[in-house]
């Protein structure tokens, strides 16, 4: 599945020229639109992408209603690739003469995109680390299954010490479970340790990252219960927390804010607002340093 995602993520921030029967204008999506059969544009675009990628029958392609997007002449529509139980998701825009398909952001420079991401971001009843004051918050939203968000927490927790008082780390849960089985366990766990005590949270954090080799779909609660002991829970109640409909309706609503922010792969970062997609120390470090450096320049514009 992995290799089939790498693949279809080729097409991104590029023109690809569709097959010359594609060049029909594309129909817009309307609510009838989207319950009737596929448009003959959304068939040129599912025909194209399997002969472009060679995906065979095992593999289920749908292309979604064409909506109108932001820009003129262009569409948007979302495409679900799927294999088995996992499935993916990715934004792909078309010309209105159905000749082009591109995958891409994108941007509307009159709007500031850091404060819109910042507008939509919940931070409230998520864990946090640092000061509540810091002049950068990193809010990441993250799987406890996946290798990469383990590559995050691990460089997170080298570059904190370096950074005293200037950060502050917020934990949003983002468990694919398609992708990654024992997640969503994992993302309870680490819910109900915060509503029970919420410094106990980054224990958890912590064991469950260091340890996420040894964790498999059949351990998994009995791994989540031996690290609260670890973290210094009461047992019965976190065992009833993780039954209860509660934590669950906390790991949704944590999802679901991720989906607003059109986060669709683990970890996705927020730095004041700037997305960043993966586990990349030094561009991690360099959004760090701009925004110190930001504010060091608004103080010392203050003072003259």
């Amino acid at each position: 599945m992995k290799k089939l995602l790498k693949m279809i993520g080729m097409a991104s921030a590029t023109l690809l020229p569709l097959h010359a029967q594609a060049q029909k204008p594309a129909a817009t999506g309307t609510a009838s639109a989207a319950s009737a059969s596929p448009s003959q544009t959304q068939k040129n675009v599912e025909a194209y992408l399997r002969n472009l990628y060679a995906f065979g029958p095992d593999v289920k392609l749908t292309v979604g209603p064409l909506k109108e997007s932001q820009v003129d002449g262009v569409l948007e529509t979302d495409i679900i690739v799927t294999l088995g139980e996992n499935k993916q998701n990715a934004k792909f825009y078309v010309s209105k003469d159905g000749r082009y398909l591109f995958r891409g952001e994108l941007s509307d420079m009159t709007k500031d995109p850091l404060a819109e991401n910042l507008a939509q971001i919940r931070t409230t009843d998520a864990p946090a680390l640092g000061d509540p004051k810091a002049p950068v918050t990193i809010v990441e939203y993250s799987d406890f299954q996946c290798p990469v968000c383990r590559s995050l927490h691990d460089t997170l927790r080298g570059i904190l010490p370096n950074y005293p008082g200037k950060l502050r780390v917020i934990f949003k849960d983002f468990p694919l479970e398609q992708l990654h089985p024992w997640a969503r366990t994992a993302a309870l766990a680490g819910r109900c340790a915060y509503q029970q005590k919420p410094e106990a949270f980054w224990k958890m954090y912590d064991l469950i990252y260091d340890n996420q080799e040894i964790i498999s779909a059949e351990n998994a609660w009995n791994k989540m219960t031996e690290y609260a002991d670890q973290a210094g829970l009461d047992a019965s109640s976190f065992k009833s927390c993780m039954a209860s409909p509660e934590a669950a309706a906390a790991v949704n609503a944590s999802h679901a804010n991720g989906e607003k922010l059109e986060v669709n792969s683990t970890p996705t970062v927020f730095v004041n607002g700037r997305r960043m997609v993966g586990a990349d120390a030094h561009l991690l470090e360099q959004y760090i340093h701009y925004e110190l450096a930001k504010m060091n320049a608004s103080r010392s514009a203050e003072k003259r």
